[in-house]
């Protein structure tokens, strides 16, 4: 079989074992108690596990002259799908005409780490292929960490150098119409499966050029995963199902990295099918099944400083757009005041997540964001807009163990003098721990029957009040 046609054919999982070569990826190192003790007391950081220093051996260099050959081979206009089957026979070649190769290195794995290179993003490939790797992070060229089942390790992956981690940069933000140099040293794209990617480099990165990969599902996450996961229980999946078809207006907020999208985006699978939808991200993530879904992406500024459409701008112009629902990726800036004008005059059933600690301050958040419009409101006008444009705040977690919880469920009642009026009407409550450190908890109602319970069941929903009730549980 060929070289191109057996990487093809293969599976991500006989890929990713291939460029591993039977070893893990992953390490777990694990520091000498008696030298945490001691920078302790000396009021010193403890000092990082750093890979070992790389050389300049024999494999570096075979691989160093196969690119150069590779390079001259793309320079002739020859396709990298016509050069890909070619690479095994370069490295015999050279093989055969120096010595010094025979027995040294191993040109399997060199060939694999080229191919890498060429159709993927270079030595980080394999854990974008294991679908038990959630997040990518690499900060500089000799430190890859990765996110696995919650918990951060650090790998064995390292680049050649800056440029080698600038070269798979630039790979990633080029066909996107993004660009990343010292004049614009930020940049937030996505990769081919809508995984989220941010990159800055030097000279804002003392480390080196540093990419963050937040990976996503290649199929979405369903409500059916999240009650597998625990994210969630079954009676509060049809909850939060039975809210989003009575059009109440939904915010989802929580810390970086505890799900709000994934929430976000089961929500939305919720619309109903004959409903126009239109979503506005700064980086294109949510993947809904309706058919009638308009999807809008905000845009940086160019070289010269101009052309820049914020969500501000995106959430002005869905309004003419006929939308039944707007789905806004995330809310931090003055957007929060169109969202929320928009919420108060017609458009029910408005989705949207935003960063805080808690649902109380979620609405502080909103209010400071608001001010950011340049409006010179009271704060009572605002808090009038709060609470009357947003039914329900869903707070999601990430606990200690690295699993993802909603961790309580709060109507938002209305405005009694200056104060917003928040009710719980479920919680998290933690149960236990094990022995590994795994975290036993369930999602309890109060005991309080929502104020929008009738509102459901005028949109012809029906949920029994024993729901509400611990008991029934």
């Amino acid at each position: 079989m060929s070289l191109l046609k057996r990487i093809k054919e293969a599976s991500p999982e006989e890929r990713v074992e291939e460029v591993l070569e039977g070893q893990s990826l992953i390490e777990h190192p694990e520091p000498p108690k008696k030298d945490l003790i001691a920078a302790f007391r000396e009021g010193r950081p403890k000092e990082t596990v750093k890979p070992e220093e790389r050389k300049v051996d024999k494999h570096q260099e075979l691989k160093s002259i196969l690119h150069k050959k590779i390079l001259k081979e793309m320079k002739e206009n020859q396709d990298v799908e016509e050069i890909i089957p070619k690479i095994d026979g370069m490295a015999m070649e050279i093989i055969k005409e120096d010595e010094a190769f025979r027995g040294r290195i191993d040109r399997k794995r060199i060939v694999d780490e080229l191919i890498n290179d060429l159709t993927g993003f270079g030595p980080i490939n394999p854990l974008l292929l294991d679908e038990n790797v959630s997040e990518v992070m690499v900060n500089g060229p000799d430190h890859v960490y990765c996110e696995q089942n919650g918990k951060l390790k650090l790998t064995r992956i390292t680049f050649r150098d800056d440029e080698h981690v600038m070269s798979i940069i630039e790979k990633i933000v080029s066909p996107l119409g993004r660009r990343i140099d010292e004049s614009s040293p930020m940049v937030d794209a996505r990769l081919p499966d809508g995984s989220r990617v941010n990159a800055i480099i030097p000279p804002l990165a003392l480390n080196g050029p540093t990419l963050t990969i937040r990976k996503f599902s290649k199929d979405p996450f369903t409500v059916e995963n999240l009650v597998e996961f625990g994210t969630l229980s079954e009676e509060m999946a049809v909850f939060i199902e039975a809210c989003v078809k009575a059009r109440l207006n939904i915010f989802v907020s929580g810390g970086t990295g505890s799900g709000k999208t994934t929430t976000l985006n089961v929500l939305s699978n919720f619309i109903p099918d004959d409903e126009r939808i239109v979503t506005i991200e700064d980086a294109a993530e949510l993947q809904l099944g309706q058919d009638h879904v308009v999807s809008l992406e905000s845009r940086p500024p160019n070289i010269e400083g101009k052309g820049s459409i914020t969500i501000r701008d995106l959430v002005r112009n869905s309004l003419r757009m006929r939308p039944d629902r707007i789905v806004i990726g995330e809310v931090r800036g003055a957007e929060a005041l169109d969202m929320l004008q928009a919420m108060n005059t017609g458009h029910d059933g408005s989705l949207a997540t935003g960063h805080s600690n808690s649902p109380r301050d979620m609405l502080s958040r909103l209010e400071t964001m608001v001010l950011l419009a340049g409006v010179d409101l009271p704060v009572k006008a605002i808090r009038e807009q709060i609470s009357g444009a947003i039914d329900l705040i869903i707070q999601q977690s990430r606990l200690k163990d690295g699993s993802r919880k909603i961790v309580s469920i709060t109507e938002v009642q209305g405005l009694e003098g200056d104060v917003i009026v928040l009710q719980d009407i479920f919680t998290y409550q933690q149960t236990g721990i094990s022995e590994e450190g795994k975290i036993f908890g369930k999602l309890i109602p109060t005991g309080v029957r929502p104020k929008f319970y009738d509102q459901l069941e005028t949109s012809g929903i029906h949920i029994p009040a024993s729901v509400f009730v611990e008991e029934e549980w």
